[in-house]
């Protein structure tokens, strides 16, 4: 009968978990490429595009 019940209890952690863990892309995504830094990042403040202020 505990065999039983810890099997019920494991199953259902395990179900819970796979559940839980899914997820599907929605509209709200944003699809901005996080791994390469912008065009106005890593620059010396004052010395970027000498355009931009005017």
């Amino acid at each position: 009968m505990k065999l039983q019940k810890l099997l019920l209890v494991l199953l259902t952690a395990a179900l819970g978990a796979i559940l839980t863990g899914c997820t599907t892309k929605t509209a709200r995504d944003s699809s901005i490429p996080w791994s390469r830094p912008a065009s106005w990042e890593g620059g010396i403040p004052g010395m970027g595009n000498p355009e931009a202020g005017r």
